[in-house]
């Protein structure tokens, strides 16, 4: 191309030109301007970031090659694993014809006309053990008592597989819901569903039946399926399938050290109220060491003395290993774990001199009754001004000043009167379910085993209930006593959110008993990180466990129908502080009664069992938390109480006790949080109804019944239902009208409510020693 020339024409923009409008990048700078300022400049120190890091080709490969690798390493860590530790089953039937024993008999006969090699045995606590060669694994088939509730769950809770057992002729169970309510809500370990019997139904309506019982378990196990057990095929096909199946992790169990008792022995001791309890099992889920403590659920916290290394006479039949007895570890009494759950409260702490003699008279002097004669209609504040006269309180003067009818007494606002009637503020009635006889033959032999007093306190507790669903946290102001005197412990919140509150602010004398972390979220994570680094007796180990200081008592009449459970605690498990945790109602048992709080409950929290009087509480964010005086259908609350330390995640299971010997799940959930400055907030609502309505005012009666105390009130905000707010400008007369101010025009049919608010404390109930055969 010719160079251009200056002679040449060069296009140059006219006035028309159109001018687009500039990009607008908003507050931020955009990616040009950045780099303009930048003007080429490079961050030194700028890293990478992990997270967003962007992983090569090579550098995926090698992750799956690791993650593959670790995989595999699992798999052959368990087949060895099976030779040595035997695969724990719990044998649970679902319906009441299906009797375990006998089939188990059944299951080895036909194993045995089947040519399985295969070999058996029996502990010393009724287990029973099976070695199938075939599949290079042992089982140990427990039996546990289904009748007993609280010893099926202590059972489940070390086992590894549970099989159900189903008779096709016989059909469920009436207690299924209850008892697969409890097992789910406690943490399901690998389940495995049999059904048995199908061969005594026509052969017509085998397939029938089997899916019938296949629609009914995918009510609670949704992706089981049902495997018959009739033939030595389906047999082999049950226990491939319960050997080869991935077992199901439960946090609670696996990050502590746990054992099922299969011998025990009891060593009494000089004092024979005390001894040892020798206990041999499988060691599982953590190391255990022997300067830790043991819980035994249902009996407490243990010290141990020595642990053994044992040799298992089934596990030597088929593999040939002989271990010898050896002592693996004894207790250091410097280095072990005391049993101090409590702290000892010092009576005399913060006190800096004892009192004089003048000054104990003085005080003598001032808690003395004053009595004072004042004409009758004066009020408590005008007889101040009378001077006062003491008394000794005797009983013919006191009957002549009450005949006396120009003058009355006129006592302290301290007075054990008033005293008494906060204090009933505070109690409450318990009442259990009343139980009726499912089958009553006569009228009048039914009546015989009706209570009228239990029906009434019911009735009382549903209509309770019924009136705070409908009007929430609503009280009626007394007309026997000052309002002031009765809410004398409530304030006024001007913001239930953002209002503060000091959390060490007037605590009951229990608090000083309990022990409270600095940070209790990072004391949990350095305790599950040291879980690695515990010497002892490693999982899998056949140990023998000296359990010391057990009492006779409670080993010779433990029920046998139930195993012995070891579970080991981590470091602080003993002590006792306030534990909160998370409850809903299961939908699947319906329980009517409404559950009132400070009512007693049975908890299965985790690997503990305890009875308890909680209260309940909201489950919502904030540093306040609202008081619920019922714990309802379709509510979820928190359940606070005085209880050992239990670090999260564990499963909680909330049941009540009934008169006839049975229980009912009222809540299942897991623990929150171990936390005493946890405040829960009692609201009391105070209701007046408006008389008279203005423009930005109105006249409220109804709320209080005298001037003294609207005056005492007059600082804390009033609300409507109808979300108005206001204040009180003045008492209107003497009778409890007064005049109230609002942000707008309030309707007549509102109703004007007025909010305090108290801490509330739960009260000491913790108890551990609850008998499963209750």
């Amino acid at each position: 191309m010719k160079p251009e020339t200056r002679d040449q024409a060069v296009h140059r923009p006219g006035p028309a030109k159109q001018d687009n409008k500039k990009h607008k990048t908003g507050r931020h700078r955009s990616k040009g301007i950045l780099e303009i300022l930048k003007k080429g400049r490079s961050a030194q120190n700028s890293a990478k970031s992990k997270a967003n890091h962007l992983l090569s080709r090579m550098e995926r490969r090698n992750q799956a090659k690791i993650l593959r690798k670790t995989k595999t390493e699992n798999v052959l860590i368990e087949k060895r694993r099976s030779l040595n530790v035997p695969h724990l089953v719990a044998v649970i039937p679902l319906s009441n014809n299906v009797f375990v024993n006998e089939k188990l008999m059944e299951m080895i006969n036909v194993l045995q006309k089947a040519d399985v090699k295969l070999s058996t045995a029996v502990a010393s606590e009724g287990y029973s053990h099976l070695w199938v060669e075939q599949f290079k694994q042992a089982f140990t088939f427990i039996r546990p008592d289904c009748s007993s509730v609280l010893g099926l769950l202590d059972t489940l809770k070390v086992v590894d597989t549970i099989l159900f057992m189903v008779s096709a002729e016989g059909g469920f169970d009436q207690d299924v819901d209850l008892l697969m309510t409890c097992i789910l809500a406690q943490g399901l370990p690998s389940t495995v569903v049999a059904i048995t019997d199908l061969e005594k139904i026509p052969l017509k309506k085998q397939n029938e039946a089997k899916q019938c019982i296949q629609k009914d378990i995918e009510n609670w196990l949704p992706d089981e399926k049902v495997s018959k057990i009739d033939t030595s095929t389906d047999i082999l096909n049950v226990l491939r399938r319960i050997s080869s199946q991935k077992k199901r992790s439960i946090t609670f169990r696996d990050r502590r050290p746990h054992l099922l008792a299969e011998e025990l022995a009891f060593i009494p001791s000089s004092d024979d109220n005390v001894g040892t309890m020798k206990v041999s099992g499988f060691l599982r889920g953590q190391t255990l060491s022997v300067n830790s403590l043991v819980h035994i659920p249902g009996w407490g916290d243990f010290q141990m003395e020595q642990i053994d290394l044992s040799s298992n006479e089934f596990i030597k039949s088929f593999s040939g290993k002989d271990v010898q007895t050896t002592v693996l570890e004894t207790a250091s009494p410097v280095l072990q774990e005391n049993l101090i759950c409590e702290n000892i409260p010092d009576p005399m702490d913060a006190e800096q001199t004892w009192p004089t003699d003048e000054e104990m008279k003085e005080a003598i002097s001032k808690n003395k009754r004053m009595i004072k004669r004042v004409p009758q209609g004066m009020s408590v504040y005008q007889s101040a001004w009378i001077p006062d006269e003491e008394s000794d309180h005797d009983d013919e003067n006191s009957e002549s000043d009450e005949r006396s009818d120009d003058f009355y007494s006129i006592e302290d606002e301290t007075s054990d009167n008033e005293m008494k009637s906060m204090i009933d503020d505070h109690m409450e009635t318990m009442s259990m379910t009343s139980v009726a006889s499912e089958a009553p033959i006569d009228a009048d032999k039914y009546d015989l085993q009706f209570d009228i007093n239990e029906e009434e306190k019911i009735l009382t507790k549903i209509k309770e209930a019924k009136a705070d669903q409908l009007f929430p946290d609503e009280v009626d102001t007394p007309n026997d006593m000052p309002a002031r005197i009765r809410f004398q412990k409530y304030r006024g919140l001007q913001s239930f959110r953002t209002s503060p509150w000091d959390v060490k602010e007037n605590l009951p004398a229990e608090y000083a008993r309990i022990f409270q972390f600095e940070n209790f979220d990072r004391t949990r994570k350095r305790i599950f990180k040291n879980l690695e680094n515990i010497t002892g007796a490693m999982p899998d180990w056949y140990i023998t466990v000296y359990v010391k200081n057990i009492p006779a008592k409670m080993f010779h009449s433990r029920d046998a129908r139930n195993p012995i459970v070891l579970f080991g605690l981590m470091p602080h498990e003993q002590k006792m502080s306030v534990l909160n945790v998370v409850l809903k109602r299961p939908s699947t048992v319906h329980f009517d009664e409404p559950i009132k709080s400070k009512s007693e409950l049975i908890f299965q929290c985790g690997f503990r069992r305890f009875t308890a009087e909680p209260i309940f509480s909201q489950h919502t964010n904030g540093n306040k938390f609202k008081y619920e005086r019922f714990f309802h259908q379709d509510s979820i609350v928190v359940a606070t109480m005085f209880a050992p330390i239990v670090y999260p995640p564990s499963s909680v299971i909330a049941m009540k006790h009934c008169k006839d010997g049975s229980f009912q799940i009222i809540g299942n959930g897991n623990v929150l949080s171990v936390n005493p400055d946890r405040v829960i907030v009692k609201r009391t609502v105070l209701s007046g109804h408006p008389f008279k309505v203005h423009k930005h005012s109105a006249v409220v009666r109804f709320m209080f019944f005298n001037r003294e105390d609207i005056d005492w009130f007059r600082p804390v905000e009033l609300r409507t239902k109808y979300g108005r707010r206001g204040h009180i400008k003045e008492p209107l007369g003497t009778h409890g009208h007064m005049k109230c101010g609002f942000d707008g025009q309030v309707k007549s049919q509102d109703t004007v409510c007025l909010n305090l608010y108290k801490r509330v404390f739960p009260k000491w109930t913790y108890n551990q020693f609850y008998n499963v055969t209750k």
